[in-house]
């Protein structure tokens, strides 16, 4: 397991083989098949695991980030969860979504919610494979004029992101990975 192997942790990743996790033949999205699945927002969004999430995305946030968020869905409940429990407790962190599309009406551009040209951002997700997802969103902030400090996953399945990542002189980290919830990296 990780170096996060406290009991909140521990608690985190017992919900998610509880409640995420599914086993069986299944297509991912990149064509390749699996024998197992996870639905991470089957923990993310269910209210016993939101504050474990939210820890655990704290206890590995820079100091310096102001802003949370990534590509809308994945991203979603991580980012405003965090967010909320955050503000309650006195750190204040915007929280925003990355539209997959430039939306062409209102205001427009890929950017909903709050986060400002200077943000020191963490891109967040709720689980990845590749870590494209991740980039994409990191390429959004920067284009936004926002700096991405952390790009944070609840759980890496592929074992890819952190290389993909420090190509391009970015950080990443993984709450849980494969590994931790008792399966190989399946990487691309």
């Amino acid at each position: 397991m990780s170096d996060l192997a406290s009991t909140p942790f521990e608690e985190l990743r017992a919900h998610l083989l509880e409640h995420s996790v599914r086993r069986g033949d299944f297509t991912l999205k990149s064509g390749r098949r699996s024998s197992w699945f996870i639905d991470s927002k089957q923990t993310v969004c269910r209210p016993e695991a939101m504050v474990l999430v939210a820890d655990a995305i704290l206890a590995v946030a820079p100091p310096d980030a102001t802003a949370i968020g990534g590509l809308t869905m994945g991203a979603d409940p991580v980012a405003f969860v965090t967010a909320g429990v955050a503000a309650s407790r006195g750190r204040m962190l915007k929280a925003f979504s990355v539209r997959k599309e430039v939306k062409d009406h209102g205001g427009g551009g890929r950017i909903a919610g709050a986060l400002d040209a200077g943000d020191k951002v963490i891109i967040t997700e709720d689980t990845v494979t590749r870590g494209t997802s991740l980039l994409e969103a990191a390429h959004a902030v920067i284009e936004a004029g926002a700096e991405p400090v952390l790009l944070v996953a609840v759980v890496d399945r592929g074992g890819t992101a952190a290389a993909m990542a420090a190509a391009e002189g970015l950080v990443f980290r993984s709450i849980l990975s494969a590994p931790d919830l008792g399966f190989e990296f399946e990487g691309a």
